[in-house]
């Protein structure tokens, strides 16, 4: 009976001795804190896709100072008990990326699920926090969640006794595909006024075309009138803008059109018109009414400007059909809207019969896609 009880007592003892060795092995190692695992975009997959080759970022404190000389990273399917490495995993092709706080290693991914760093082990202080991401791992194939054990060791190549340890999760999760077209588009109008909405030309604010010269022609001073347009448009190739219609004309009575650029005479019969901000040397009530384009070309998203003929201050042409204005600052192409403010003007000569004098014009804007 004795011998049997002291065999027993033997056996305790030697189980004792067994917990008492684990524990000074991973079981009494400290827990690593602030851990969490970011999944990093690749080089052409977003970061929790299924399957992707991305990057894992791994971020922990480790609360216990002395040597570090490697750190094992243990993909798992649970946080605890037997690690069965995740359905589709791959880290045999993981390289080291950035490393911060605990530095200077290499990594070794020849076990795969397993991949660890390594560097000849040196002393780290207490609560040092490490960055190690580790570049070219392909993401499990399932959506959902796995984890990762992580284990810092004492000596390289997973040598020594493990000092810290602690679990991250991460997950990945289906990828949101948007798709939206973005069609051909032209946004034109014309009227006697085109306003803005929060600073962006607005042809929903485009007034009536009904257009008054603001005064009775005479051959002593120049009568002028305005009118504004705006465009934009998506083209590869911009737009052009032409003017069509014909001189002012009142029964079988008109009023010469300006068939060159020229400047205003007074006494002379023209008719003309340009799309630039004229001075009092054209008409005294100029100043302050014409407009240059609106927002300013800058040749990259504003490419709207006024042709040859019809861009020069105080100068003037009337030609039906000619293009007075294109998206062509800075090399033809697409523009974001602008407004154009068209000035006309007319001098009769002494002789002008009297009458009430119409044009009808017809602005026509052309992209070319």
């Amino acid at each position: 009976m004795r011998q049997t009880v002291g065999k027993i007592l033997t056996g305790l003892l030697v189980l004792a001795l067994s917990v008492t060795f684990l524990s000074n092995g991973v079981a009494n190692a400290a827990e690593l804190t602030s851990r969490k695992l970011t999944l990093v975009a690749g080089a052409t997959d977003g970061g929790s896709k299924p399957s992707g080759v991305v990057n894992h970022q791994f971020t922990f404190t480790v609360p216990t100072g002395g040597n570090v000389g490697s750190i094992r990273f243990e993909y798992c399917t649970t946080a605890s008990g037997t690690c069965t490495t995740p359905t589709g995993l791959s880290t045999t092709s993981a390289t080291l990326g950035s490393e911060s706080g605990i530095t200077g290693f290499t990594v070794n991914n020849t076990t795969q699920g397993a991949p660890y760093v390594t560097r000849t082990a040196a002393n780290v202080t207490a609560s040092t926090t490490a960055v190690i991401q580790l570049n070219s791992i392909t993401n499990p194939s399932t959506e959902g969640t796995f984890f990762v054990r992580i284990n810092t060791y004492t000596a390289a190549a997973l040598g020594g006794t493990v000092t810290d340890t602690g679990t991250v999760a991460a997950s990945t999760a289906e990828q949101i595909i948007l798709t939206g077209t973005m069609p051909e588009s032209l946004i034109f109008c014309a009227g006697a006024t085109v306003s803005t909405t929060s600073s962006i030309p607005d042809c929903s604010t485009a007034t009536s075309g009904a257009v008054s010269f603001n005064q009775l022609f005479s051959p002593t001073d120049t009568a002028v009138a305005y009118s504004q347009m705006a465009a934009s448009t998506n083209a590869g190739t911009g737009y052009v803008i032409t003017v069509n219609g014909p001189t002012m004309t009142s029964g079988a009575n008109t009023i010469p059109a300006m068939s060159s650029a020229t400047t205003s005479t007074k006494g002379v019969g023209q008719f003309g018109m340009n799309l630039k901000a004229n001075t009092s040397s054209a008409a005294s009530t100029f100043p302050g009414s014409s407009a240059e384009i609106a927002p300013a070309s800058d040749g990259v998203d504003f490419r709207g400007q006024a042709t040859a003929g019809y861009n020069t201050v105080d100068t003037f042409k009337f030609v039906s059909g000619d293009t007075v204005a294109n998206s062509a600052n800075g090399g033809a192409g697409p523009t974001n809207s602008q407004i154009y403010t068209a000035s006309y003007i007319v001098n009769v000569a002494g002789n002008q019969l009297a009458g009430t004098y119409t044009s009808t014009l017809t602005y026509i804007c052309t992209p070319t896609f």
